[in-house]
């Protein structure tokens, strides 16, 4: 069993100049495995993420969401004293160093990883931007819905008439996703050399990765695939199909076997597993609007619960279209036990356990921190006195 002490990644320092989703979410992944992660925010404001709602308890969903087990320490970076705090503070303690600021200013701060590695050869440093450290593209802003676009993930998702962005931030999400896993694998490879690394993750190049299957699809030129709302592209019967009780079902055929089954025990229509119209994955795919109209009309006399209980019967996989509230008590999450409550200036929230962490011993699950909470003890850990920080507040440098 694992104690704070000796989870995966205790002993390890982030230092980390964050704001939005991406390199929050890789860093409270870093902070979940044990990481001691403290996060650079601007004096009186913060990370302007803790400004995007207030529907937990008055703070912000994206902030709690990716900011538990953190440590707040507040600098104001365009001051040189607190520039040279933060420089202190990384060549003293830091292993790792993330940054998703605009471009080129972490070098204007004088903790780009060539800056920082002259001094501290063992330094990680990761930079997390839309478009990467060069290129054509370098400077251009980038939020996750442009990103999706440049990405191609648009012209695949949504319906034939209307291209539909993913409900959530799926282009900072992977970014954050490549950052975290590169970060690990970088503090292996100084384990083994006593080198650092520099990691350069753009959120582009993340999603254009998870873009694979249809680039590939449409390779030399061939057809993309269609957007086809919550059915799949190119497979079918595969996505949601109305009950008879308003509800909806999702359900996917992946091969003959299973069409079979569900001509015989869900629709109880035999004749239609050899139906030539139906004979194979392309021509069900073909006649899709016939075959869905033949489903439509079985499911019609059947409620929600009874159409999976067929299809459960079958052996074809299924789910239910669920809102937020049905995920809150979703009954698996329940029945694994995978919610905990975690800290914060406005009382406990719940928290979803990380997945693959076993349990409460190995999982670390402290408070999303109030802005400059953590400020007076980093700063005299670091060694200034009483007197150097209330100094630095009148200056207004924390």
């Amino acid at each position: 069993m694992s104690t704070a002490s000796t989870r995966p990644l205790a002993g390890i320092t982030v230092v980390t100049l964050e704001h939005a989703i991406a390199a929050p979410f890789a860093t409270r992944q870093l902070a979940d495995l044990g990481a001691r992660v403290i996060k650079v925010e601007r004096p009186g404001v913060g990370d302007f993420a803790r400004g995007y709602d207030e529907r937990v308890k008055g703070l912000a969903s994206h902030f709690v969401w990716t900011n538990r087990s953190k440590e707040s320490l507040t600098l104001d970076l365009k001051n040189p004293e607190a520039q040279a705090v933060l420089k202190r503070l990384i060549l003293e303690q830091a292993d790792v160093v993330v940054q998703n600021l605009a471009p080129g200013a972490a070098a204007r701060l004088g903790i780009s990883y060539e800056a920082l590695a002259s001094e501290k050869p063992g330094i990680i440093v990761c930079d997390i931007s839309g478009y990467g450290n060069d290129g054509p593209h370098r400077d251009r802003k980038a939020y996750d819905l442009l990103i999706q676009g440049e990405a191609g993930f648009l012209s695949v998702t949504g319906t034939p008439d209307t291209p539909s962005k993913a409900g959530a931030s799926v282009a900072d999400i992977a970014a954050g996703m490549y950052a975290y896993s590169n970060i690990l694998a970088a503090l292996f490879h100084r384990a083994n050399t006593g080198q650092g690394r520099h990691i350069d993750v753009s959120m582009l190049e993340s999603l254009v990765e998870w873009m694979n299957y249809p680039l590939y699809y449409a390779y030399q030129d061939a057809p993309p695939p269609v957007r086809a709302g919550a059915s799949h592209a190119t497979i079918y019967p595969y996505g949601p199909f109305p009950a008879g009780d308003g509800g909806t079902v999702l359900l996917g055929l992946q091969n003959e076997r299973e069409w079979l089954a569900f001509c015989e025990t869900v629709l109880r229509q035999p004749a239609l597993a050899t139906d030539e119209r139906f004979s194979s994955n392309s021509r069900r795919h073909g006649a899709r609007d016939e075959l869905r109209a033949i489903i439509a009309e079985a499911f019609s006399t059947l409620n929600t619960d009874q159409v999976i209980t067929r299809l459960d019967e079958a052996r074809i996989a299924n789910g239910r279209v669920n809102d937020m509230a049905d995920v809150w008590s979703h009954p698996q999450l329940a029945a694994r036990n995978r919610w905990r409550e975690v800290g914060s200036e406005q009382g406990p929230i719940p928290a979803l356990l990380p997945p693959g962490i076993p349990g409460d011993a190995d999982a670390r699950m402290d408070p999303v921190p109030a802005l400059g909470e953590h400020t007076d003890a980093i700063l005299m850990a670091l060694g200034l006195s009483r007197e150097d920080i209330d100094r630095l507040r009148a200056a207004k440098a924390i």
